[in-house]
């Protein structure tokens, strides 16, 4: 039975109910998720450029991850989980919320891929180690950040691969993505708290703490001729490696 203590230590349980209500409507591409769907093919494009330099896969491969274990921590209702399986990952993904991997597991049964989906918290699930671990737009969400680091950390393999990614806490991020995007409706209103965003130095120190090293951050801007697109701007959202020190 797991431990009570260490199955709420991460989660919070509204965090989970807000995205749990929107689990129906998480693969419609112009729904209540319409912006992951536009960040999933930046977040995809900086993980295949990751894979190829960590592992020095052929960047014509198909199938970069064959052979490997990626896990997917806040899987959502499988956004992410999806195309690493198609990269040739053994996936697993991990959500707090029941509803998104109960749509989480219809949709990859609907796209003939076998995806281990667990529901709870991370430290309570018993996985093994992983070649592979994300963690997409989580780490904001949590109670507690620097355990919810180490137990991402306890997941990697030596010589594993991390990759994060989460908005800054800027003047900008708080004008954009929590005034205006919310405020308009482009993300669900109380998706996000200001004061729970994470700067790069503050993850850096977190993960410093995990024992793993984080690589060099590349920003997620946005732009009315580009769309997201990776920049060297940190200001609104960023994404990173990190691995074992």
């Amino acid at each position: 039975m797991p431990n009570a203590t260490v199955a709420s230590a991460t989660i919070r349980p509204e965090e989970a109910e807000h995205f749990g209500a929107l689990a129906a409507d998480w693969w419609n591409p112009r729904g209540s998720s319409a912006m992951l769907h536009k960040l999933n093919p930046v977040r995809l494009g900086f993980l295949r450029e990751a894979v190829n330099l960590h592992w020095g896969a052929d960047p014509a491969s198909l199938k970069p991850l064959a052979g490997r274990g990626a896990l997917d921590v806040g899987c959502g209702a499988g956004l992410l989980a999806e195309p690493l399986a198609r990269l040739g990952a053994a996936v697993t993904g991990v959500d707090a919320a029941a509803q998104n991997i109960a749509a989480a597991q219809a949709h990859a049964a609907g796209g003939g891929l076998a995806i281990d989906y667990r529901h709870g918290e991370l430290g309570a699930l018993g996985l093994g180690r992983f070649d592979l671990v994300t963690a997409m737009e989580v780490i904001e969400h949590v109670a507690d950040k620097a355990l919810f680091l180490r137990q991402l950390a306890e997941r990697l393999v030596q010589g594993g691969l991390m990759v994060l990614s989460t908005p800054n806490r800027t003047p900008q991020s708080r004008l954009l993505m929590v005034d205006a995007a919310e405020g308009i409706g482009l993300i669900p209103k109380g998706t996000h708290h200001w004061d729970d965003f994470i700067t790069p130095d503050e993850l850096g120190d977190l993960l410093a703490g995990a024992g793993l090293v984080m690589g060099e951050p590349r920003g997620i801007s946005f732009s009315p001729m580009k769309g997201l697109h990776l920049s060297g701007d940190l200001s609104l959202n960023y994404i990173v490696t990190a691995w074992a020190g």
